[in-house]
This record gives structure tokens, C-alpha cells and sequence, in this order.
């Protein structure tokens, strides 16, 4: 039924069908920047809302490295139990409208990046995908106050053309899923990305708007209806809590006016840059706008708890 080709074991049978030929491919690993856990909860709701079929899974144990990111244990009384192994697994799911896509989902790799982005190549290949749509997000000196703004990226100009209101020029730290957009684009494939940039203050919480705002974008490219109804009911009462949280400090109300101010001079003029080009003047630093907002939130965590 199965048979081992590099670094995945394959399902021969669904990767001759070709009902899964010409499909668009979603790619949602985790392990890079994690602003807000939008790749993270992108993976889970389409796999937790909608039915899927396992295409080929990767193995994680040449790929992954255990020690850097341990897997989670439950420890019950007097014994260890559920011990949350990775997957990374590509999947053919059917959207709610009984539309069939792909899906790349779980921990980008460790180790052998060109390994194993030769077998995503090739996967692409033996499937004729259509297009490749990735999702990620990154921390950025925006308030929450406002739409999240997303950066599209990729080779496809009729996909990204009017959402990115800045053209920032940066070199940073790569990841898989990028690595995957520069080699499946050199091999001829259609490749679009969404990089939904996540207030700075709130990047190590899993903001379900983050999420919401990824598969929206996805939907609108690939043709495809994606879950969003319980990450909008869940982005709503996150925007509650922080707003409560945030209505009690003058401090943290005074810096997000300013990331709002700024916010609007972007994103409602015709300037196109990006917002990390500031004035020194005008705003605190990324570092010391985080600090002071996680600090004050973070005394509201012990406040309720010791309620």
C-alpha cells in the first residue's frame, strides 16, 4: 500500500489517483517566528474541521530534532502517557464545498532542507499542484486595534497586487516554507504567501485572528471554502481580553495610540514602506514596546490567578 521514496512514505494508490492531480498545495509549518500560533491553529482547523486522507508522510525522526523542541508528555499520578510525537504529512482534504486541495502541515525540518524540499518538489510534480499557497506570520510594530496587516510574497503579481501596502526591502533569517517558495517557483510552479504580520506585544500568544486572517486569504486564492466560523467566535473574545487588559494601563494605552498613529499613516497613504522605518522620535523600540506591554499583561495574569 505504502512505499518508502527518500525521506517519505508515500500512498501509492492516492498518488497515482487522479482525482488529486492539478490541486492546489497548502503549506502550513510551524517553527518559524510563530507570531500568534497562525500556522500552528491554520494546520489544526483544517484538519480538525474538515476530512482529510494522508498522501504521504515525511520522517520526522531524520528531520526533526528532539532536543531543541521537545514533545510534550502528560505525567498521570504515577506514570507517563500521550506522548505528543511530530507530523509532518502531506494530506488531501476536501474543503466545505466538497472541493479537494492539499495540505503540507506540522514542524518545518531541522535538518536536510534541501532534502527535503527536492522531495516536496517532487511530490508537486507526481501531482501536477496547480499552486502553492503558504501561510506564516511574524512579529511586527502594529497595534491590535486595527486588521492585522498581511505581506504577500511569491510569483503569482495577480495574487498579491493591492495587499501589502509597504515594499520593504530586509534580509532575515530564512525558513522552510520560504525555501520551499524561492525552489518550487525555480521549477516552474505558481507559489503565493502570506505573512501575516502580528503585533510584537502579542506574539507569543495564540491569537485566533492571526489564524482567521491566513485561511481567509488562502480561500480567496486557491477558489477554496475554509473553516473560519469558530476562529472568528474565539478571535472575538481574545480581542475582549486584551482590550480589558489593556484598558487598565495609561502606559500601554499611550504606546498603542502611537502604533495606531502610525498605522493609519501607512496603511491610509500612499507612502509604501515599511513600519520598522521610523522615526527614533516618535515610538519606542520593538524590544522595549514589547517589554512593557508583556510586563504589564503578564501582572494581569498573576492578578486574575491570585483572584
Amino acid at each position: 500500500m505504502h512505499e518508502s521514496h527518500k525521506l517519505y512514505l508515500g500512498h501509492a494508490g492516492l498518488l497515482g489517483d487522479p482525482r488529486l492531480k492539478g490541486l492546489p498545495l497548502v503549506v502550513a509549518l510551524t517553527g518559524y517566528a510563530e507570531a500568534g500560533q497562525a500556522a500552528r491553529q491554520v494546520g489544526e482547523e483544517i484538519l480538525e474541521t474538515l476530512d482529510s486522507q494522508q498522501v504521504a508522510e515525511f520522517d520526522v525522526d531524520r528531520l526533526y530534532d528532539y532536543r531543541s523542541r521537545r514533545p510534550r508528555v502528560k505525567f498521570i499520578e504515577d506514570h507517563f502517557e500521550d506522548f505528543d510525537l511530530p507530523e509532518l504529512s502531506l494530506r488531501a482534504v476536501t474543503d466545505g464545498l466538497g472541493q479537494p486541495f492539499l495540505l503540507l502541515s506540522g514542524p518545518e525540518p531541522d535538518l536536510l532542507w534541501q532534502r527535503f524540499a527536492q522531495s516536496v518538489v517532487e511530490l508537486a510534480e507526481t501531482l501536477d499542484v496547480s499552486l502553492v499557497a503558504s501561510v506564516s506570520s511574524m512579529p511586527m510594530p502594529v497595534p491590535h486595534t486595527r486588521p492585522l496587516p498581511v505581506t504577500a510574497h511569491g510569483n503569482r503579481e495577480d495574487l498579491i497586487a493591492g495587499i501589502s501596502p509597504w515594499k520593504p526591502i530586509a534580509e532575515l533569517g530564512g525558513s522552510a516554507a520560504q525555501m520551499l517558495e524561492v525552489v518550487l517557483g525555480e521549477r516552474g510552479f505558481d507559489t503565493i504567501g502570506y505573512t501575516v504580520n502580528v503585533p510584537q506585544y502579542l506574539a507569543d500568544a495564540e491569537l485566533p485572528q492571526a489564524a482567521l486572517i491566513a485561511l481567509e486569504h488562502l480561500g480567496a486564492a486557491t477558489h477554496l471554502n475554509l473553516p473560519t466560523d469558530r476562529l472568528r467566535e474565539s478571535g472575538r473574545e481574545v480581542e475582549q481580553q486584551i482590550d480589558d487588559q489593556v484598558s487598565g494601563s495609561p502606559e500601554v494605552q499611550a504606546i498603542v495610540t502611537h502604533l495606531e498613529q502610525r498605522y493609519d499613516e501607512h496603511v491610509g497613504g500612499s507612502a509604501q514602506r515599511s513600519l520598522l522605518a521610523r522615526d527614533e522620535s516618535e515610538i519606542p523600540d520593538a524590544d522595549e514596546l514589547g517589554a512593557t506591554i508583556e510586563a504589564f499583561l503578564a501582572e494581569q495574569d498573576e492578578d486574575s490567578s491570585e483572584d
